[in-house]
């Protein structure tokens, strides 16, 4: 049966003025000049909203945790679905202009679908009645290129729309969203526009621009929409895959380093462009080759166990990962050509597919691990003319597993065309009539309104622990905006520091990775900014020996440890901050360089795999770090000060 949600709504007045403050967003110097949309038609779009209510949540979002929060500490479960067309829709072969040539005979025009068959106050309340509170809205680089119009059948219900780019259509689709009270999270899909997610010219962010091109469309989009208040995260890149020849990676270094390429595309949004957005980074969706006996499969979430990502900001950081039936952890959802004999997520028995989703993702929101963070199933969903048992079953497995763990996801996809796309939540005929999981017919209704009527948890969440690796292995880690701010303090080295409001609190003894944390402490550094760079014993008073025969950076009296930097895997200094109170206490020497030393309860996790490792307790700081240099014997970090907090 339909399900009723109450709505959102926000008045007119207040949905003019934010849709004219989209409008005027402005681009910045690298892109090609990009007309906004102008205000006549600013305020035509808002007209969409007035079927809404007012939000009962506050932009931006961050995390606490495994939750995602909002601006006043109250728990947003990322209730969503996927807002396609944008990304594009053609197929790769044959005419263009053929529908026929295009995804489930869909012609998207390059903007999100249904634009030409109802009004965009229509399709907002229809979303509204689903019960979602977010929605992802993908798009291609070439769409935030493309300079010629849509066509005006592309948008004939929306007649204010006739004229615009892609780019200014989906501004209009964005001011709207936001206007109505839902959260807008913006998805790089593809670089070009042809439909997802095979050997398509799109497997990478870089398969047919450079990763720096690709971090400036990044930049360009989340200024854009920086004024908008309602725009909360930015999913940086769809289904990364191998193509013909290689794979991407999670951690190597190279052009296809997947890892380092979001962390960067990361660093530049937040520090660039929009410091509110949530960063959304996927897991690897496919490496290998499709055929038995050979290693092929999805890693998903797994390399974050090893090597999680630490941006800027601590508590922006959500990871997500894809579900289908029809695929599997080492099946691509293929049928004849590059289908194997593993098994499909469908053929598994519930506990079997509880078993994958656990270990292939949802283990990264278990509490206190330097790769904790909420995990949000950006794309899951099933065709409503499925008469397969298997994948009927499967559909009301996974939506069970959301509901019973309290889970984040996106339905794929929410529009399309009656007759076309029976997967689409909602379809709409060319007269605009709708039809989909709001009907009783539609055999996924009763998992769906399972799913969106649970209960699940809301109001504050309390802030816990933070807990972040660094990791040295082929590049700088400073994650300090403050020690930025003071230029490179060791030149040639490379460097870490942990994050704003974190101290170090261990380190690998070879490996350069280090472990922030603000546990039982918050933010311990002085508001005055200082910080000292210590390369030599000066600090170590007369009879403060605590590591007998090495060679011994610590911090001068009052300041404590929030980075370091290496040479190779020689210790080069450490980077010290004074305590914003008395620092004192007593200490002991953590000595690491034979075995791990760290405390009982392994908070932190594994944050240099494959390393011994030294931790101070969480009732501790670290004030130094002893090294020697002995021959035979390694450079890198043996020992640490771990003195107790005040």
């Amino acid at each position: 049966m339909p399900i009723a949600r109450p709505s959102l709504r926000l008045t007119v007045t207040g949905a003019a003025l934010l849709l004219l403050t989209a409008g005027t967003t402005p681009v910045f110097a690298a892109q090609p000049s990009r007309p906004s949309l102008p205000a006549a038609s600013l305020l035509s779009a808002s007209r969409a909203a007035t079927a809404a209510d007012t939000a009962s949540w506050t932009a931006p979002l961050s995390t606490r945790g495994r939750y995602v929060v909002d601006a006043d500490g109250n728990r947003f479960r990322l209730k969503a679905a996927n807002w396609d067309g944008a990304q594009g829709s053609y197929n790769g072969s044959g005419d263009v202009a053929d529908p026929a040539n295009h995804h489930a005979g869909q012609d998207s025009h390059g903007i999100p679908l249904g634009l030409d068959r109802a009004p965009l106050s229509q399709l907002l309340a229809d979303f509204h009645q689903l019960g979602i509170n977010t929605v992802r809205l993908p798009f291609s680089n070439e769409m935030i290129h493309a300079t010629a119009a849509v066509p005006d059948g592309a948008v004939a219900a929306n007649p204010q729309l006739r004229g615009r780019t892609p780019l200014e259509v989906y501004d209009a689709v964005v001011a709207a969203l936001s206007a109505s009270g839902f959260a807008v999270i913006l998805n790089n899909h593809t670089n070009t526009s042809r439909w997802c997610c095979g050997i398509d010219g799109n497997e990478r962010w870089n398969s047919s621009q450079s990763t720096a091109q690709w971090a400036d469309d990044w930049v360009f989009m989340a200024r854009r929409y920086a004024s908008v208040p309602r725009v909360v995260g930015a999913d940086l890149y769809n289904e990364v895959r191998r193509d013909i020849l290689d794979d991407p990676n999670w951690g190597l270094g190279d052009a296809h380093d997947w890892y380092a390429a979001a962390q960067l595309a990361a660093d530049r949004i937040l520090t660039e462009a929009d410091p509110r957005l949530l960063i959304v980074i996927e897991g690897i969706n496919w490496t290998g080759l499709p055929v038995d006996g050979f290693p092929h499969g999805r890693p998903t979430l797994t390399p974050v166990r090893t090597l999680s990502h630490t941006l800027v900001d601590a508590h922006k950081l959500v990871y997500s990962a894809h579900f289908y039936g029809y695929t599997g952890p080492n099946h691509s959802g293929a049928t004849g050509i590059g289908e194997t004999h593993d098994p499909r997520y469908q053929d598994m028995t519930r506990a079997e597919l509880n078993t994958a989703l656990d270990d292939e993702a949802f283990y990264v929101e278990q509490s206190g691990q330097h790769y904790t963070a909420p995990v949000w199933v950006s794309e899951f969903g099933a065709g409503a003319g499925d008469t397969n048992a298997a994948a009927r079953t499967w559909f009301t497995n996974i939506t069970d597993y959301f509901t019973d763990h309290d889970a984040d996801f996106a339905y794929w996809p929410l529009v399309g065309f009656e007759g076309h796309d029976d997967w689409a939540l909602l379809r709409y005929d060319s007269a605009g009539h709708r039809s989909g999981i709001l009907d009783s017919a539609d055999w996924r209704a009763t998992a769906w309104q399972h799913l969106m009527t649970a209960p699940d948890r809301t109001g504050p969440v309390a802030a816990v622990p933070v807990w972040r690796m660094l990791s040295t292995d082929h590049a700088d880690a400073v994650e300090s905006l403050r020690v930025r701010s003071t230029g490179d303090w060791d030149a040639g080295a490379r460097k870490a520091a942990c994050p704003d409001g974190t101290r170090l609190a261990g380190l690998g003894h070879t490996s350069g990775r280090g472990l922030c944390t603000d546990a039982d402490a918050g933010d311990l550094r002085a508001a005055d900014g200082a910080q000292t760079v210590v390369t030599d014993e000066r600090y170590v008073p007369s009879g403060g020996d605590w590591a007998s025969g090495y060679t011994k950076y610590q911090c001068p009296s009052g300041a404590f440890l929030i980075g370091y930097s290496v040479r190779g895997e020689r210790v080069s200094a450490a980077l010290c901050a004074p305590g914003r109170g008395s620092l004192g206490g007593g200490g002991r020497t953590v000595w690491f360089d034979r075995s791990d030393n760290r405390p009982a309860d392994a908070s932190g996790g594994d944050f240099a795999y494959g390393d011994y490792k030294g931790q101070c307790g969480v009732h501790e700081y670290a004030a130094g770090i002893a090294f020697t240099t002995r021959l035979g014997s390694r450079p890198g970090p043996a020992a640490l000060l771990c003195r107790t907090l005040p």
